[in-house]
């Protein structure tokens, strides 16, 4: 096999995505340590080489910019403590699977960076979900840490970082918490990002605990969100309709049918990864449908999805399962919608011609 001499492709569009997810990945590092970095660079480095091996097989194949905009978002998506050679296995399976089998960027059915991290969700579940830690706090945070390693480790780590812990600690994120425990985290503690609160259940001490690194400040992400809408690099109406989606969905659930275990909707807007993925995820250009009625439809599923996955599923999240059966359906929803706009031209076309007079040869009107 000869490896060519890398040739990018370059795209603005995805260089701004990259300084929209600057502010999300200083947040990721002060609350998590240089681990974080770690994490990333270690999905760049593979997502970028196994890009680079398929195109270097096609007559003039370009490596695109898109690549790393994949591989920082997947890499956001997991949990900080995530071991690096998951990584490395996840961001492969998500350029080869989730893009190159398709022909390469423009071609993609499937989000790649959601295929990456659906395949080692389902893959390497205590790693996903059992291993998440809390935040460090105050100045300077996680800047001179490298990370949380284990529970085993909270409590010297925590006492380090400004928090008080009992001997024994079970963690959970704010999702499970509530759901679980029926702790809710205080409003302003999901959008800052500060997560690491002790609570008591039964009897027993838990560590409030915080998820995937992206997810975890809705302030960094919202400012990233204005960057890309102020700049027109992603479509406001996919973000829009994903929260409306989900939120529309949750009020149905919690104040129509009554449903307890739904969380109210401003949590359900800043826990998790709904903002997140609303807006770097849904707004993927290529996955998402390109008729603007099509759009609207496929937030909508997307955000109404999330929020029954949350609520009916064994994990208490289940965002990038949502975007996918969305990208499953989006290029139907393009056909859909085309062939009724198509329609209606055709009916308003024979309408016109029925009531146009009819005028015979030689005769006047």
């Amino acid at each position: 096999m000869k490896l060519s001499r890398p040739v990018f492709l370059k795209q603005k569009n995805m260089i701004n995505v990259l300084y929209a997810l600057i502010p999300t990945t200083l947040c990721g590092i002060y609350f998590f340590g240089w681990r974080v970095l770690g994490v990333l660079a270690t999905a760049t480095v593979f997502g970028f080489l196994t890009e680079w091996i398929m195109q270097s097989q096609k007559n003039k194949g370009k490596v695109s910019y898109a690549v790393f905009v994949s591989s920082i978002l997947y890499g956001l998506s997991l949990p900080p403590t995530i071991p690096l050679w998951i990584c490395a296995v996840g961001i492969v399976v998500a350029i080869l699977f989730g893009k190159e089998v398709f022909g390469g960027f423009g071609k993609n059915v499937f989000n790649p960076a959601v295929v990456g991290r659906a395949f080692v969700f389902v893959s390497f579940p205590v790693e996903l979900t059992g291993k998440f830690v809390p935040v460090f706090s105050g100045f300077p945070g996680g800047f001179i840490h490298w990370s949380f390693d284990t529970l085993k480790s909270l409590p010297s780590k925590l006492s380090s970082s400004g928090l008080e812990v009992a001997d024994a600690l079970s963690a959970a994120t704010p999702m499970w918490s509530r759901r679980d425990f029926g702790f809710t985290t205080d409003l302003i503690n999901l959008i800052t990002g500060s997560i690491g609160q002790v609570f008591s259940f039964n009897g027993e001490s838990k560590i409030l605990t915080a998820g995937a690194i992206g997810e975890v400040s809705a302030l960094a992400l919202i400012i990233g969100a204005i960057y890309l809408f102020v700049t027109k690099t992603a479509l406001f109406r996919l973000t829009l309709a994903t929260l409306a989606g989900a939120l529309g969905l949750n009020v149905l659930l919690l104040y129509v049918f009554n449903i307890p275990e739904v969380p109210p909707p401003q949590f359900s807007l800043f826990s998790g990864g709904l903002l997140f993925s609303s807006i770097f995820m849904v707004t993927d250009p290529v996955s998402a449908p390109k008729v603007r009625q099509s759009q609207w439809i496929y937030g909508l599923f997307i955000g109404a999805m999330i929020v029954f996955f949350r609520y009916k599923s064994v994990f208490a999240g289940g965002v990038g399962f949502a975007i996918l059966l969305g990208n499953t359906i989006a290029p139907s929803l393009d056909l859909w919608i085309k062939r009724f706009q198509n329609r209606k031209k055709e009916s308003t076309g024979n309408k016109s011609k029925l009531e146009r007079p009819v005028v015979q040869p030689g005769v006047k009107s």
